[in-house]
């Protein structure tokens, strides 16, 4: 059963951050999406997809990915979109040091162009280092990255912080970045 909520918790990890399209829902401009529709869409390839493995997956999702509305007619992902939505982050006065996990086949470009929010909306940053090893492990040989928040901040670059705790800014120049 496991497994099984993980990989849909993967699939809906999809439909909120990135393809929303291939369920058939649309995400409003927030990036929530209806939780009837997303259960519907869901059940045509996921037999026994209810609102109960629903609430279980967000629940129990380790990274907190996933958020209700007050009466659970709405979902979204909390970060990490690539499609265009503005999920009411607050700007937020960062620590002086937050941490980027990568992989190091990575490292080349990060040093010659710094850290790019690619196709996301925003770079994304761990608190500690611990967290950014996780990260940067899904992707290969993991290289942590120290990042200069509070000299960036300085500068008037802007912060935010998500619901599930991911510090988010934009492109970071390498000035800001030691290895």
């Amino acid at each position: 059963m496991e497994d099984r909520l993980v990989r849909i918790g993967k699939f809906i990890s999809l439909i909120l951050r990135h393809k929303p399209e291939i369920i058939k829902i649309k995400l409003d401009k927030n990036g929530w999406a209806n939780v009837e529709e997303l259960i519907k869409g869901i059940a045509k390839t996921e037999r026994d997809f209810n609102i109960n493995l629903l609430k279980e997956i967000v629940e129990t999702n380790n990274k907190k990915r996933y958020e209700f509305n007050e009466d659970f007619t709405k979902i979204r992902a909390c970060q990490g979109h690539s499609v265009n939505v503005d999920v009411e982050l607050l700007p937020a006065e960062p620590p002086k040091i937050l941490y980027h996990g990568t992989a190091d086949r990575f490292l080349a470009s990060i040093r010659a162009k710094g850290l790019k929010k690619m196709n996301r909306q925003y770079v994304h940053l761990s608190k500690d280092y611990e967290t950014a090893v996780n990260v940067g492990a899904r992707h290969g040989q993991v290289v942590v990255i120290k990042v200069l928040a509070e000299k960036m901040h300085k500068d008037g670059k802007k912060f935010f912080i998500s619901k599930n705790g991911v510090w988010l800014t934009g492109d970071i120049d390498v000035r800001y970045l030691e290895f």
